[in-house]
């Protein structure tokens, strides 16, 4: 019996919960297919997240073990996971549509001379071994319906649009070590150096709210506002690349097709256009709150709730009305 292998990404250990959403499509195209759903885990240091998979639907963990595995080498994951499906013959290979896991399964689908999907949003098999699909194309603006065919298939899955779901199970993960043949032309490209930059407060990945500055702002002195309004609510401030490209904001607050993407309870955008290019960072939002001073705003569209009006004002009142529902709290 053959099986679908989802490769869960962790960073030195640390799971990047996106690839529980993958095994939640994951699961479905195994349960569709009649076969096992197992995972791929890349270093020793991953191999204490191996039990937490069985709520995911997972039978088997294979994890893979070398000293080239240390820390992030496409190559040489590329490698490993080419190793493994060679041994293994599973039907398909998939993982979190991530920048990594894009770049790792494109990187498989290359050497192997197989098509990969990226975004997968949807996965339907089909009676002629063909799989019809469902992916975010033009940075998701845009469903595309597609058939995949090749042995094996290997797809991601669109971060934000599958909500992780859990499964009861009874029984522990069953691990199986692996160690593959790497060269060291597997790994002249790899992580080496990390410089770890000191950041306060949450995440802006882990954040249930975050407040969303743009072009509006005006500067960097402008964000202490959003700052202000972050730390009341218990959220993060992110940004658009207009922030970015003037020096407001460093890159790691850049929300959007070339930055993160978010899927907080609330995003409040504030002087945000809504440029396609930003929208996809945040489409995993639940609700989405547009201050703007141009009622014709592309955001306002996509926006859940809006304010037409100039942020510099609309904020600091904002904020004035927070405390005191605070203090009459307190």
């Amino acid at each position: 019996m053959t099986m679908i292998l989802g490769i869960i990404e962790h960073d030195r250990g640390k799971l990047n919960e996106t690839s529980l959403e993958m095994l939640t499509l994951a699961r479905g195209v195994a349960q569709a297919l009649n076969v096992p759903l197992e995972a791929v885990l890349i270093g020793e240091e991953a191999r204490p997240l191996a039990d937490s998979l069985k709520d995911y639907g997972v039978s088997k963990v294979h994890l893979i073990k070398h000293e080239a595995l240390r820390d992030y080498a496409p190559l040489a994951w590329a490698r490993s996971v080419i190793k493994l499906i060679e041994a293994k013959q599973p039907k398909g290979v998939t993982a979190a549509g991530t920048d990594r896991g894009n770049e790792l399964l494109a990187h498989v689908g290359a050497q192997l001379g197989v098509v990969m999907a990226a975004n997968c949003t949807e996965i339907r098999p089909q009676a002629d071994g063909s799989w019809e699909l469902t992916r975010l194309r033009w940075g998701g603006s845009l469903l595309e319906d597609a058939e995949l065919r090749g042995e094996p298939k290997l797809f991601t899955v669109a971060p934000h649009t599958i909500a992780a779901e859990p499964v009861s199970s009874a029984s522990n993960v069953a691990v199986e070590e692996f160690t593959p043949e790497i060269s060291e032309q597997d790994t002249r490209v790899r992580v080496t150096e990390r410089i770890e930059e000191e950041r306060k407060g949450i995440p802006l990945t882990e954040a249930k709210i975050v407040i969303g500055g743009g072009r509006g702002v005006g500067s960097a002195e402008g964000f202490k506002a959003l700052e202000e309004l972050a730390e009341l609510l218990g959220g993060a401030v992110g940004c658009s690349r207009v922030a970015t490209n003037n020096g407001w904001r460093p890159h790691t607050d850049q929300i959007g097709q070339t930055g993160v993407q978010i899927a907080p309870d609330l995003y409040i955008a504030c002087g945000i256009s809504g440029a396609i290019q930003h929208m996809v960072g945040v489409k995993g939002a639940k609700r989405i709150l547009a201050i703007n001073k141009d009622p014709e705003a592309p955001i306002f569209q996509r926006a859940d709730y809006g304010v037409v009006g100039d942020l510099h004002e609309i904020i600091p009142k904002l904020i004035e009305e927070i405390k005191k529902a605070k203090a009459s709290k307190g």
